[in-house]
């Protein structure tokens, strides 16, 4: 094991550790995910990703890669989008997460391609997607670099990455959304999914995920240009959207 450390929430924990941590959390919450989804977020989550899905330029016959994709809400309406012509490849890192998912698109009457895999590395060929996104996954992955380095790598030149994810909200939200987020959200994960310390977590590690300037900053470093984020809901979220020119 190497001397190498990162955040698990606030705690701070061995790199090589945190991938199985974090399984360990989406495996407990898969069955209840987009349930959660919708308390947490009052069915505002439905509105941050249809706002993603309008800023893709995903068009007929496109392709289009979901990483961390997990219950395949943005997969779903990409696939309407793209159409039979089109290809859509949901991937996600936990296999639970992945098979909610595919079972979705599945009883949606599509025929899906689902890989699990790990979004710092992964298995598809350079400059072959349109558009990739990833929805409230980024912060999870131990190497955030490393991944939107591989989102890059993947997408064709003229083609776009989206970054969804929860950011840092407006200073007079700040206090409000504290209160939320260590003392009722636990409570509802308790409630609702039996699980009160992975919403623990899911609280803690949107504090530790960059802001939105740092977050640009990071694509850009990625390669990525003309780089820019819409806050939403006085950024409790933020999509983040860069291209490969």
């Amino acid at each position: 094991m190497s001397d190498k450390t990162t955040h698990f929430g606030f705690a701070t924990v061995a790199e090589e550790e945190k991938a199985s941590k974090v399984a360990e959390v989406f495996h407990s919450v898969a069955s209840r995910y987009d349930l959660m989804n919708d308390v947490m977020s009052g069915g505002l989550h439905r509105l941050w990703k249809i706002f993603a899905i309008e800023q893709s330029g995903v068009r007929t016959g496109g392709k289009v890669l979901d990483v961390a994709g997990g219950s395949a809400d943005l997969s779903l309406q990409f696939a309407k989008k793209v159409g039979p012509t089109g290809q859509v490849i949901l991937t996600d890192i936990n296999s639970s997460m992945l098979t909610v998912g595919r079972d979705r698109l599945l009883d949606a009457g599509y025929n899906p391609t689902a890989a699990q895999c790990d979004g710092e590395k992964l298995p598809f060929p350079s400059n072959y997607f349109d558009c990739v996104t990833v929805a409230f996954g980024l912060r999870n992955m131990t190497h955030k670099d490393a991944a939107l380095k591989e989102m890059y790598r993947v997408i064709k030149p003229g083609g776009r990455v989206l970054v969804l994810e929860f950011s840092k909200v407006a200073a007079p939200l700040r206090p409000l959304y504290d209160l939320y987020s260590f003392k009722l959200l636990p409570v509802m994960g308790k409630l609702i999914a039996n699980d009160e310390a992975s919403y623990r977590y899911l609280a803690e590690s949107i504090r530790m995920h960059p802001d939105q300037e740092t977050l640009k900053q990071m694509m850009e470093d990625a390669g990525l240009e003309r780089v820019e984020y819409f806050n939403l809901t006085g950024g409790v979220v933020a999509l983040h959207k860069g291209f490969k020119l």
